[in-house]
């Protein structure tokens, strides 16, 4: 069984980081999943019409790289999500290489609990979404 880092095989500071280019597919794959058709990610011609003049991803499909560094990487798998918090800074286009980031801020050992500096900027270094996260990571085995 794969498991994630659980808490003594973590120290503040640790950051993992996940990239990926933003398709006009995973825009619709994601309104179809959520059911979150607004116009200024699925109708060019509304959106030419809006403060950013074209198509923007949606905020929480941004966000899903962070998910994916926490599941993946950093605690890694067997971790619970217990919460976050988002600012969204800038629009992510279509194009948009986003990258992801988590970095470990504190250790909370007593209810095994990590806080985390949650991020992802575009390709020019902008960041478009910054965050905390708290995660329970994964028990460590018996051995």
């Amino acid at each position: 069984m794969i498991a994630g880092k659980n808490i003594d095989q973590i120290k503040v500071g640790d950051m993992a980081e996940f990239a990926k280019t933003i398709t006009e597919t995973d825009i619709y794959l994601y309104a179809g999943i959520t059911g979150d058709f607004n116009p200024a990610h699925v109708n060019e011609i509304y959106a030419k019409n809006t403060f950013f003049k074209t198509r923007i991803a949606h905020g929480m499909l941004t966000a899903g790289l962070i998910s994916a560094i926490i599941a993946n990487q950093l605690p890694g798998p067997g971790t619970i999500y217990l919460k976050q918090d988002l600012s969204f800074l800038a629009p992510v286009h279509i194009g948009d290489t986003i990258t992801g980031r988590v970095e470990v801020m504190e250790l909370i050992p007593d209810k095994n609990r990590v806080r985390l500096k949650t991020t992802c900027s575009n390709q020019d270094g902008v960041i478009v979404i910054s965050g905390e996260g708290l995660v329970s990571t994964p028990k460590a085995s018996k051995s």
